[in-house]
């Protein structure tokens, strides 16, 4: 049973256990699709044919794409290829070339449930500075996700993802931008709920996180300015001096046994 949180002390919003494996079927149903997509993704392809394969993926498994409409958005996925860093709309003219740097975010909807998660992957070999990016990127996920513990507060999980940037930096002797202005966020039955989750910051601030408290956690990295422009189509992001960008992503929920990963595939 989650416990009451202590008068006056503000919480991430909790969910039950039983909330919780729903929305773990929600991730898994995401987890599918994105391994869809990475599977799919070779030279010549579009990025339209991989948001056709996230769909396919979403609706056989009973969901509901929940990116598809959202606040008008036009695709299941967002296909974000080189400096692109999030919400790239998927067209058929952008076709995937040998070495490109492709970020996929998918969301997914099942049972009234949402499940958020996002990958990064190259179009065969990376070249190293865009491998060590997207690790990098990767690594400080994952330092944010084992931050979701009770008793800690939301700006611990923005100092981890911080403190795992700057040292990934020192371990690849390459400085990466965190992306200003963008971040995790709570999630439920909604797909962007409040907390907003910044991916830097000083630790120990917040709302607490305590058993069943849920966030998105996506850090977004580039290898050079943390500045972004949004393009004429009002949705796509990409860097201001055109660097790439990598975008990895994964709904956490506190436990008392540690973090679970609701977007993750079954077995």
């Amino acid at each position: 049973m989650i416990g009451l949180p202590r008068r006056g002390r503000k919480v991430v919003p909790q969910r039950t256990p039983g909330e919780l494996d729903a929305m773990a079927a929600a991730g898994a149903l995401v987890a599918a699709a994105l391994k869809a997509v990475r599977e799919a993704a070779a030279p010549g392809v579009s990025t339209l044919d991989l948001d056709q394969i996230a769909e396919s993926v979403i609706r056989e498994g009973g969901g509901i794409p929940s990116f598809l409409g959202y606040h008008g958005f036009p695709a299941t996925i967002c296909a974000s290829v080189n400096d692109r860093v999030v919400h790239g709309i998927p067209t058929a003219d952008e076709v995937l070339a040998s070495g490109d740097l492709v970020s996929i975010d998918c969301g997914a909807i099942l049972d009234d449930w949402h499940g958020d998660s996002a990958v990064t992957f190259g179009v065969g070999p990376l070249i190293d500075a865009d491998q060590k990016l997207s690790d990098a990127t990767r690594e400080s996920m994952e330092a944010g996700i084992a931050a979701m513990v009770p008793g800690n507060r939301l700006t611990d999980v923005s100092h981890a993802i911080e403190a795992a940037t700057h040292a990934a930096s020192a371990r690849y002797d390459r400085k990466f931008g965190i992306v200003a202005g963008y971040g995790g966020h709570g999630i439920g039955q909604e797909m962007h709920m409040d907390p907003f989750l910044p991916n830097e910051g000083s630790p120990g601030r917040g709302p607490y996180l305590e058993p069943g408290s849920v966030l998105a956690i996506e850090p977004m990295l580039t290898l050079g300015t943390s500045k972004t422009v949004i393009l004429e189509d009002e949705w796509t992001v990409v860097t201001k001096d055109g660097s790439r960008a990598a975008h990895w992503e994964h709904t956490v929920a506190v436990t008392e046994d540690g973090p679970r990963i609701l977007t993750l595939l079954h077995d």
